[in-house]
């Protein structure tokens, strides 16, 4: 097994996750992934790694990297996302990527341009130690993953193949082999506006609205409590805004709840969409004035429903993963059970590419005002990386 340290500078791993951190890659950025996506590319290239760029939609792009093998082993892929969340209200320059207190400060340093850095640094080791792995290793830098997942849909939709995949989403030194399906939905309640004078005229969107949120509370609440899944924790939903009426002397015509839906083995998104189905009729049935609309969300997906994610424990890129892990920390690392959704559930489910989830930092601090990494996070996971890439990979 190499030692990676021998052939990277750790100097030249800080500087690439700060370079990246310093490229603002969100929303509200004018082409947004474009710069940084071609940053990576001429990075690659400049360092003799095979590379090129996907155009996804307009001046967005992919980022995909090539350390070939001989082509007798399994394939790895390594996958983390170019795009950040705005910064918001941060405390903090961000994207400055100031060093203090052994961290890397700014917007994307953990969720996850420095799990990018890691990924293309393991990759240059192995290419610099001479080392000729079995199979090959893809690194996809892809698009949108804090939105619709335009970046994975467009890789699956086009092909792309391996044997295993690793998501470098912050896992503080755990990993995951499950996690939550997530689906987004808007109910839309419908009233009849009037003269606040005359409110009796009117039926008030808003009172049907809290009927209903009162009726899923009692009815669905208990029924998600007693769903559970060892790998990925319960089965739970949100209230995450709901917004009705124009103002205080109108019977209010409209109210809609947005819901946040998160799903385990045992349910699916017809059966999740089903259950508010269900309480809406019984509803109507019992006061005809109610009227109710679900509406899939189009903000939160493309056109690959969100599914959970679920590899076996058994499946040869988890043990790569824990036992790469396991050198590392010198004991036995930990499975988490409360990841977010990420882009390991598309490739998993539309790919058929066991993932895992493991990568430096701490998903306590993604989209905080005060985001960084742990620079000894990103030193030990260019070696987790590279242990990986060697066991799974073969030599």
């Amino acid at each position: 097994m190499i030692n990676p340290k021998e052939f990277y500078k750790e100097e030249d791993l800080i500087k690439l996750t700060q370079d990246l951190v310093r490229i603002p890659s969100h929303k509200d950025v004018e082409n947004r992934e474009k710069e940084v996506a071609e940053y990576i590319y001429d990075y690659c290239i400049q360092n003799k790694l095979e590379a090129k760029l996907q155009t996804v939609e307009g001046e967005r792009k992919n980022v995909i990297a090539y350390l070939r093998g001989e082509g007798t082993g399994k394939t790895l892929m390594f996958n983390g996302h170019t795009d950040t969340v705005p910064p918001y209200n941060m405390t903090i320059d961000p994207y400055k990527a100031e060093i203090q207190d052994g961290c890397i400060w700014g917007r994307g340093t953990n969720d996850m341009k420095g799990a990018l850095a890691c990924m293309i640094t393991s990759m240059l080791a192995l290419k610099r130690s001479g080392i000729k792995l079995k199979g090959d290793i893809i690194f996809t830098g892809v698009i949108g993953e804090e939105e619709k997942s335009e970046g994975a849909e467009y890789i699956i939709k086009s092909g792309i193949s391996a044997d295993g995949a690793i998501v470098g989403e912050p896992s503080n030194y755990e990993y995951a082999i499950g996690h939550r399906g997530l689906e987004w939905l808007k109910i839309v309640i419908k009233g009849k506006a009037a003269h606040g004078g005359v409110p009796h005229l009117g039926v008030n969107a808003i009172s049907k609205a809290a009927k209903l949120i009162t009726r899923i509370e009692e009815e669905l609440y208990p029924k998600l409590e007693g769903r559970f899944n060892e790998y990925m924790g319960p089965s739970v939903m949100n209230f995450g805004r709901i917004e009705g009426g124009s103002q205080p002397s109108t019977v209010a015509d409209s109210c809609s709840i947005m819901i946040d839906r998160r799903y385990i083995p045992g349910e699916d998104v017809e059966s999740v969409i089903g259950e508010y189905q269900t309480i809406i009729d019984k509803i109507k049935k019992e006061d005809k004035e109610f009227d109710a609309e679900i509406i899939r969300m189009d903000n939160n997906m493309l056109t690959l429903d969100h599914l959970y994610l679920m590899t076996s424990p058994n499946d040869p890129i988890v043990l790569a993963a824990r036992e790469s892990l396991k050198d590392v920390l010198n004991r036995e690392p930990d499975i988490t059970r409360k990841r977010g959704w990420t882009d390991a559930a598309l490739l998993s489910n539309f790919a058929k590419i066991p993932t895992v989830v493991v990568g430096p930092g701490d998903i306590s601090y993604s989209h905080t005002k005060d985001e960084r990494v742990p620079i000894k996070h990103l030193i030990d996971m260019v070696e987790v990386y590279t242990k990986i890439a060697v066991r799974f990979c073969g030599v």
